[in-house]
């Protein structure tokens, strides 16, 4: 951590390049003796992916930025925020912290917070950026959080743990048993050391196998922001004998969407069926991660277009936590439908269709954006049609 690149004309620098081309700040001697061309290049990118991300760090005078992939793992502040009001209390472990944004927030629900850190370099950073933002109940070390824990003599009344979803080749993984930390490895470990376990793992990750490696689940939380699903919370009480609830959160800039349900209640209902009507449903992304595809349309009273093709209709409209659209007309999927349509733009969604948005587009000469929306689907009776419909 170079703290040159906290003084005054520095951060005047920095500030007044936000809109500079990255690569151009590389090329450039650096203006300052004492800080490298890629070092304000750093800050500069740092900054920038922090505007709409994390906007108290962007809006907060004096932050210290990391290399970018930092802030990319990083939680946005709507979903650290979400996290933060599911926990309360006197101390709280943060086992693999990164740039603080989670601990941040876990700061204004619990009295005192211990972040561990492995890498030197990020600890540093989230060390002196943490205070600068007011956190001074957060206690950041440098060190492995599982090594800290198996040291700890005490109980935490939560620990919070986000383990890396990247193998040593820097790709993706999705299974609990691949990310590093391995949680399914260390669960009785976290389980003796708390009171509580909060859990992130990526959206991909399947939730019923989830529930089979973990057990004791209390609470599911499928978080979407604006309908696109960005992590999966998962409670966990080592006294818990009941069936955990899963919630649905679509995190919007307006009202937020909230449903919860349980899996029994899901495999309990009978979906009742229907031809197109005059309204039709889109559930947000966290109900359709998290399954809900009966329980829905269950509470809604909204009948379902076919077992597999996960969208509702109704006579009259409702209040759905999700997309809803008037049906302007319905055709079979054929050229001649096609031409009928008589357009060259349209938003496309296909649901239990057997032929890709891609392909359909390259196909039928069909523009993105617009007004009006297209939904292929396969109907009732198995037969594949086109919902030309517009936005309520």
């Amino acid at each position: 951590m170079n703290k040159n690149i906290l003084k005054t004309g520095v951060q005047y620098y920095i500030n007044n390049n936000l809109n500079t081309d990255i690569l151009s700040v590389l090329l450039k001697r650096s203006k300052f003796d004492a800080i490298s061309s890629k070092e304000l290049a750093q800050q500069i990118e740092g900054k920038k992916k922090c505007s709409s991300k994390l906007p108290t760090w962007f809006g907060t005078a004096k932050i210290y930025y990391p290399p970018k992939i930092n802030i990319e793992q990083s939680s946005s502040e709507k979903t650290a925020s979400y996290k933060a009001s599911l926990v309360n209390g006197n101390s709280l472990l943060d086992v693999t912290g990164g740039f603080g944004v989670d601990s941040y927030f876990f700061g204004q629900h619990i009295h005192e917070v211990t972040q561990c850190e492995i890498s030197k370099e990020l600890s540093e950073i989230t060390a002196y950026n943490l205070p600068v933002l007011g956190a001074i109940n957060v206690k950041v070390l440098n060190t492995d959080g599982i090594d800290y824990l198996e040291k700890f003599d005490g109980i935490f009344d939560w620990i919070y743990i986000d383990p890396s979803r990247r193998d040593k080749s820097k790709g993706k993984v999705f299974k609990l048993s691949d990310c590093v930390p391995d949680v399914t490895e260390h669960l009785e470990l976290l389980k003796v050391k708390s009171k509580g376990i909060l859990l992130k793992t990526s959206p991909l990750l399947d939730i019923t196998k989830g529930l089979k490696e973990l057990g004791n689940v209390k609470e599911i939380h499928v978080v979407a922001v604006n309908n696109e699903v960005k992590e999966v919370l998962w409670v966990i009480k080592d006294n818990n004998h009941v069936e955990p609830l899963l919630k649905t959160i679509n995190l919007k800039n307006s009202a937020d969407e909230v449903y919860i349900f349980k899996r029994s209640e899901e495999n309990s209902i009978q979906s009742e069926f229907s031809v197109p009507l005059k309204y039709l449903y889109e559930p947000n992304a966290a109900i359709l991660k998290a399954g809900a595809f009966k329980a829905i349309g269950n509470q809604f009273h909204l009948k379902k277009l076919h077992e597999h093709t996960h969208l509702y209709t109704s006579e009259k409209k409702v209040k759905f936590p999700g997309r809803i659209f008037k049906i302007l007309s319905v055709y079979p999927y054929n050229k001649k439908s096609i031409a009928a349509l008589q357009t060259d733009k349209a938003n496309i969604t296909i649901r239990n269709f057997p032929v890709s948005v891609a392909d359909i587009r390259k196909k039928h000469k069909i523009k993105e954006g617009g007004n009006l929306y297209l939904f292929f689907i396969k109907d009732l009776n198995d037969k594949l049609q086109i919902l030309k419909c517009a936005k309520t």
